[in-house]
């Protein structure tokens, strides 16, 4: 029997669907491209806007297109949603919400074989409270990245956000399974470990806030300037920091409506930690901030952004930005537009608000118009753009100082345009620093087993290299010998 998958939305999404493939897989099936003819289509959706909405929709309907008499099973947050709505979707025959995807390939055996009614599965948000153990993930498409689940949930309702409503409340992955999971996924040949969660930062941080109710900052339970003991997503850290292998340790997201300057400053000492941050700002105004449930003030975020180039001016930042939220003037898109540049981001996710049925912002007064959204929207793109070029500046200008960077190579790419000494249609050996650069290197052998290399090195392979030129959404180098 064939099985097929398409997932929407967050990193979170990608490491549960290939929880849920491994899972498959162990009973027997066959897991193929969504693409192909198979006896089930899984559909993993995600309804962070409405646009995910529409397209989860849209992509339930395709999937039945490519073979009519398939199983059709739809799981995720907008299944968890809107169940009723999944539901009435012709052609689906299995609805399940966010904490039933163990269950999903049982669901799925009952019906191979026995014509039955279309039934759902989720459950409200009040049971929502247990973290959901899909086992160890050893098996990714990335060959060299792999995500880690390592939390579920989010208590904070901030007033634009549907999530918490979909994911539930906090709840934390058990420490050895997290472990466990490195240690697999290490021995598997993996060199990179992205630890992520619906809030990743609340990992551990049930009994902790570094933020008062009124938006002040307090102590944590430990002390976060006091006790030297790991605690929040740091635990996590440290555990695997201690594992032994080659590889990295990435944060996908550091949520700064959980932390502050001083936890940020903890995670300096493990060696193993990519020096790049996401912390989603969503917005540079004091006001809108205030406006959205964020507990945290533009000079807040803005000196966790110093902490981080006081430790190292390379450091890459990234951030989500969301512009037209209900009551956002013109100076208030000017403070975020403001703080793109006064960052640094490397790179900056530009989102137009969205409208979300249950949430504080639908109702609120002064919706921005679709036209103010969209032309806030594409000033804040061109921001963006220019601050990632500055970015990659100045990590050129250190290189021409002498600093050089590690990349974890990834695959080989087709130039896809002249420039910095690049032809279109070259060969070139790509991947990511750890602060977030992709590099570009031009290919120049070939390994023993016949796989093509640049400076001896190949697809999976750490190697040092300096930065020379912008080129594309990234940087061109050239291996350190």
């Amino acid at each position: 029997m064939k099985v097929a998958f398409h997932t929407l939305g967050c990193k979170v999404n990608q490491y549960e669907s290939e929880a849920m493939a491994q899972l498959f897989r162990g009973r027997g099936w066959e897991v193929v491209d969504e693409q192909e003819f198979a006896d089930v289509y899984i559909v993993n959706t995600c309804t962070v806007t409405a646009i995910a909405d529409r397209k989860s929709r849209q992509y339930i309907r395709r999937m039945k297109k490519v073979n009519p008499d398939s199983i059709v099973a739809v799981t995720g947050c907008y299944a968890q949603i809107s169940p009723e709505e999944v539901s009435k979707i012709k052609g689906v025959d299995i609805v399940t919400g966010t904490n039933e995807k163990r269950s999903l390939v049982d669901y799925v055996e009952e019906l191979v074989g026995h014509p039955a009614e279309p039934f759902t599965v989720v459950h409200p948000y009040e049971e929502l409270g247990v973290f959901e153990e899909l086992g160890t993930v050893t098996s990714t498409e990335n060959r060299t990245r792999a995500y880690i689940k390592v939390q579920e949930g989010c208590n904070r309702f901030c007033a634009y956000c549907v999530i918490p409503y979909a994911r539930g409340p906090v709840r934390s992955r058990a420490l050895e399974d997290i472990v466990s999971e490195a240690k697999a996924l290490i021995d598997a040949g993996y060199k990179e470990l992205v630890l992520t969660g619906i809030n990743t930062a609340m990992f551990d941080m049930e009994d902790h806030d570094l933020y008062a109710a009124d938006g002040a900052e307090t102590a944590s339970a430990d002390g976060a300037a006091g006790s030297d003991e790991p605690f929040g997503i740091e635990k996590a850290i440290a555990a695997i920091n201690e594992l032994e292998g080659e590889f990295r340790i990435r944060l996908s997201s550091l949520e700064p409506a959980v932390v502050n300057a001083d936890y940020v400053k903890r995670l300096f000492r493990y060696d193993k930690l990519c020096h790049h941050l996401h912390m989603s700002a969503q917005s540079g105004s004091d006001s809108v901030l205030k406006a959205m449930n964020r507990p945290y003030t533009r000079a807040q975020y803005l000196e966790m952004a110093k902490t981080l180039y006081d430790f190292d001016p390379c450091f890459g930042l990234s951030t989500d930005i969301i512009v037209g939220f209900p009551g956002e003037k013109e100076r208030d898109f000017d403070e975020s537009y403001a703080l793109v540049a006064e960052c640094g981001f490397c790179r900056t996710h530009v989102f137009k608000y969205s409208k979300r049925p249950g949430t504080k912002a639908a109702e609120m007064k002064e919706q921005v118009s679709p036209q103010d959204k969209q032309r806030r929207s594409d000033e804040l793109q061109d921001a963006a753009g220019k601050a990632a070029r500055i970015f990659f500046e100045v990590n050129i200008a250190y290189a021409g100082e002498g600093r050089t960077e590690t990349v974890l190579f990834e695959e080989i790419v087709e130039a896809r345009s002249d420039g910095a000494g690049i032809t279109k249609g070259d060969q070139l050996l790509t991947g990511y620093t750890g602060n977030y650069i992709r590099v570009y290197v031009p290919v120049d052998g070939t390994a023993e087993d016949g796989t093509v290399t640049a400076g001896g090195a190949k697809p999976g392979d750490f190697a040092e290299i300096r930065l020379e030129s912008i080129y594309c959404d990234g940087v061109t180098a050239s291996v350190v010998e």
